[in-house]
């Protein structure tokens, strides 16, 4: 009988949880197990406190000849060296963008300025007049 490490599915749909199983090859993902030996809460935002397996177990397993997945594998790895990494920080939250303020329209400058332009010459003819 060929013996294999690897995670049985529990939990409901988009919150998965697994237990990290003892199980013959041939049995389907979520059969019977010959023995459970830990589990994995990938929804743990703490990355050490995500996995929890009996590694004397696991080591006994592994001396009669049981073949660990490859995601237990990993498992096992990342917990005998104790590398899990840190999780991400959520992205930070920021405010909506305002909508851009609409620009001024160039005729309405050009009107001002023509406007003051015009004031500034009807100005100019009274006041040669007043000097002669």
């Amino acid at each position: 009988m060929a013996v294999r490490i690897r995670m049985k599915r529990m939990g409901r749909k988009h919150r998965p949880f697994y237990r990290v199983c003892i199980m013959d090859s041939r049995a389907p993902r979520d059969g019977q197990a010959i023995e459970e030996v830990g589990t994995y809460d990938p929804m743990v935002t703490d990355k050490s406190q995500r996995v929890k397996l009996n590694l004397e177990r696991v080591d006994y397993w592994l001396s009669v000849g049981a073949q660990p997945s490859e995601n237990v594998a990993t498992l096992i790895k990342k917990l005998k060296t104790n590398s899990f990494g840190t999780a991400k920080a959520p992205a930070p939250l920021t405010p909506p963008k305002a909508p851009p303020e609409p620009e001024p329209e160039a005729p309405e400058a050009s009107a001002e300025a023509t406007e003051g332009e015009s004031s500034e010459a009807a100005d100019a003819p009274a006041e040669e007049t007043a000097q002669e």
